[in-house]
């Protein structure tokens, strides 16, 4: 999975864009980046990185990422998609 797919994928499935960020980060938000030749999920609050994970291929990022999303959806609005991509 790309990052790409990834952005369609929420669009299609309903994400509300301010849970997550694609490109860089964004306080309150969580954020997927790449930082070299590493990809980076986390949480921004302010300027700290929440829950760092990193990841060697934008694969791996993309569904750690998607997996997060799903994860606040359901807390937050009780609902999320069924199964992967």
């Amino acid at each position: 999975m790309t990052v790409k797919e990834l952005k369609a994928f929420f669009k299609d499935h309903l994400v509300p864009a301010k849970l997550y960020h694609l490109d860089g980060s964004r306080s309150g938000k969580l954020c997927l980046t790449r930082d070299g030749n590493e990809w980076e999920v986390f949480f921004r609050e302010k300027k700290e990185k929440i829950g760092l994970m990193k990841f060697a291929t934008e694969n791996e990022a993309c569904v750690r990422m998607m997996d997060e999303v799903r994860k606040v959806m359901e807390q937050i609005y009780g609902m999320t998609w069924k199964g992967l991509a």
